[in-house]
């Protein structure tokens, strides 16, 4: 549901959701999942295990409705949380994905110039035309192209996912505020858009830079770590079914020895389930050391990281002994 100021668009009228906005939906209500236990329960039951820290910070985000900013090394979680969290609280996710250059049109909204231009030649072809009204008929809602940010506050309730905030620049952070402190837009020609119900936000960030106060004292803030030996095993057993527990553990400790080097781009969790599955599709049963050779480029992406690992004889233990015991 979209609550949208007594503010009208140019064309007269007022401005309404657009065409396939949900009008029926049940209002959602937070108190559905009362503790972190709860949510951590949820989570668990689509296949993210959680440990306390992350689940008690997604349940505060959820409740208190705040954005969750989770910072943390790539391969941690941080975005399959937020895909977690839209399954777990059967929730549209609504993903805008940063990057270098990203802003408003791509993020907020843009106008649909190629349909504005066709509509003007319709108008000039059907008679005189009256400039003004002309000019009116062009910012209406059917014209406007709604992006990640507007869509997450019409659709709301959702999970939004502001997936690598730190890719964007300064400027388009700050663009951020007004949304996540007042979970509303302005579109000078429509007026101000405002969820009912706030979005549950989702930011992440890799931390190639160091994000704005501004941003972070709107969100509660948590650090994601790589999961310990025994929650990496069973995030590995429960994503890959057919992965037998002995496999699963030498996989993953030695993708713990692997995260000790100085590697360029140390592994994290999906490349430990890319490793599994890329054994498993090979038939093996054990990580024995030809085979964990000739799969490294399943969890190693750089060659200087390959020849680390290889001089420092992660993959070369003597015959018999179990890889990363």
């Amino acid at each position: 549901m979209v609550l949208v100021n007594a503010a009208r668009h140019i064309g007269g009228g007022p401005w309404t959701p657009p065409r396939g906005t949900p009008r029926t939906r049940p209002r959602w209500r937070y108190g559905r999942t009362v503790t972190p236990d709860d949510l951590a329960a949820r989570l668990d039951h689509v296949g993210y295990l959680p440990d306390q820290g992350v689940a008690t910070a997604a349940f505060l985000a959820w409740r208190m409705r705040r954005p969750l900013l989770c910072e943390g090394e790539p391969g941690t979680g941080k975005t399959s949380l937020a895909l977690a969290l839209a399954r777990a609280l059967e929730l549209p996710l609504i993903r805008l994905q940063c990057h270098e250059g990203i802003d408003a049109a791509q993020a907020l909204y843009d106008w649909d110039f190629p349909r504005q231009l066709l509509h003007l030649r319709a108008l000039e072809a059907a008679g005189p035309v009256d400039v003004e009204r002309a000019e009116a008929s062009l910012y209406t809602r059917r014209f406007l192209l709604a992006r990640p940010l507007l869509r997450a506050l019409e659709e709301a309730p959702c999970v939004l996912l502001v997936d690598e905030v730190d890719r964007a620049d300064d400027e388009f952070e700050a663009f951020l505020l007004e949304v996540l402190g007042e979970h509303a837009v302005t579109i000078p020609e429509l007026g101000v858009v405002r969820a009912e119900t706030p979005p549950l936000v989702v930011l992440t960030s890799n931390r190639t830079r160091e994000l704005h106060d501004a941003l972070k004292r709107r969100c509660l803030y948590h650090w994601l770590e790589h999961p310990d030996l025994a929650r990496e095993i069973a995030i590995v057993r429960r994503r890959l079914p057919g992965v037998g527990e002995r496999l699963a553990e030498q996989v993953a400790s030695t993708v713990r020895r692997l995260r000790t080097l100085d590697l360029i781009k140390p592994p994290g969790v999906a490349e430990t389930l890319d490793w599994a599955e890329a054994l498993l599709t090979l038939g093996m049963t054990t990580l024995d050391p030809p085979a964990a050779a000739a799969t490294l480029g399943a969890v190693l992406k750089y060659r200087e990281d390959v020849r680390r690992a290889l001089s420092a004889g992660v993959l070369d233990v003597p015959p018999g002994s179990t890889i990363g015991g």
